[in-house]
């Protein structure tokens, strides 16, 4: 497949911008570290503090260049605040599949509609720019409300994966597996996703 990702790419509609996340974007989204740890619960990378924090963007720059991961800065147009960050991984082209995930927002972007928007966004980009025939997600099994999130925009829950990853602490975690299809996008999730839009 022959798809390369437009290193300047610009997501948006009337409420959400997402642009390519860069290494002094740092400075738009240290305080998240810092200030809100409640929102690393379930990070699957050391965050919280400015030389985790700042590693932790580093490497995914440094995997965009690779053409494997191609994260994004999310910036709320409606306060005019820098919000988060969301990304495509595991990005393999010639199976046609792409995981989105490393989603986060601070505290006060929670349940306003942002991830709604930032999703609609990256998945019409997935599957009607980059031709996609699956999304993958996976999260946590313990992490109800990204769950639920998921579950929202209309993802498909496949199973968990037993015991397949380590925490940040040492211990392991369960990881539960959600996707959409791309006839399921077209024919399910666009339209329903879109009317929560409204």
């Amino acid at each position: 497949m022959a798809f390369e990702f437009n290193q300047n790419l610009i997501l948006e509609d009337d409420l959400v911008l997402l642009r390519p996340l860069q290494l002094d974007d740092i400075e738009h989204l240290v305080s998240f570290s810092e200030n809100e740890t409640a929102i690393w619960k379930f990070s699957s990378l050391p965050v919280i503090g400015r030389t985790n924090f700042t590693e932790y963007i580093r490497l995914a720059v440094e995997n965009r260049s690779k053409q494997t991961e191609f994260p994004f800065i999310v910036f709320d147009k409606r306060t005019s605040e820098y919000a988060g960050s969301t990304r495509f991984y595991d990005i393999q082209l010639a199976n046609e599949t792409l995981q989105l995930g490393y989603t986060w927002y601070g505290e006060r972007f929670h349940g306003t509609g942002l991830n709604k928007h930032c999703k609609f966004l990256l998945l019409s980009y997935a599957f009607e720019e980059m031709g996609m025939a699956r999304v993958e997600f996976r999260a946590n099994n313990l992490n109800k409300h990204s769950i639920a999130a998921m579950i929202s925009i209309g993802c498909t829950v496949e199973g968990v994966l037993r015991s397949n990853m380590k925490n940040i602490d040492g211990t392991r975690r369960d990881s539960i597996i959600l996707s959409i299809l791309k006839d399921e996008w077209f024919e399910r999730v666009k339209p329903h996703l879109t009317l929560q839009l409204l």
